[in-house]
């Protein structure tokens, strides 16, 4: 699949059949995450990859989301409501669970920019799993369910958990990708 394609065609996908992914294909995925450009070159990711008894883990925390959340989620409707429970109790049933982290940033300049850089990270990431044939959805959550969540798979306390990405062969055909706008810029001459 050439990029074009990829960047047409990729989408997040939320429901995953439980056939293991191949540890070659993550190292390909991870790889991809690895070339993405970052400011001053800090390359500021480390990626946890969780399968088995870690992406367990991970849900446990990260179905403590949702807790406090439930007022909330009541204003979307009952139906809402149990699905976004739902969700971020399995995640789709993903097999494979990426933690995206960066070092830790004490001024907000630098924060962003680590913020940007792992965000093209998990783009390289995504577009290489829809170009090999995976699903894949980016997810962030409440903030105070990370320092749980990253003391429990190792984390060391200097980085800091941003985003989450669920990996996996879709569960069905994809869907098609919902329309994206097109009057996104303006031409400054």
């Amino acid at each position: 699949m050439d990029l074009f394609e990829a960047i047409s065609t990729r989408h997040s996908i939320r429901s995953f059949r439980p056939d293991p992914v191949p540890r070659e294909l993550l190292d390909t995925l991870i790889q991809a995450a690895a070339q993405a450009p970052s400011a001053l070159n800090e390359q500021p990711w480390r990626f946890y990859v969780a399968t088995g008894d870690a992406r367990s883990t991970i849900l446990r925390s990260l179905s403590q989301h949702t807790h406090y959340l439930e007022e909330y989620l009541a204003v979307l409707g009952h139906e809402a409501t149990q699905e976004q429970l739902r969700w971020y109790s399995e995640l789709g049933d993903a097999p494979v669970i990426v933690v995206c982290t960066m070092p830790r940033a004490e001024d907000n300049f630098s924060r962003l920019n680590k913020h940007l850089s792992v965000g093209a990270a998990i783009q390289n990431m995504l577009l290489a799993a829809t170009a090999v044939g995976l699903g894949a959805c980016n997810i962030t959550f409440s903030f105070w369910v990370r320092d749980e969540m990253a003391r429990e798979i190792g984390v060391p306390e200097d980085r800091v958990i941003i985003a989450l990405v669920v990996l996996g062969y879709p569960s069905d055909e994809p869907p098609i990708s919902p329309p994206k706008r097109s009057d996104v810029a303006e031409y400054l001459d």
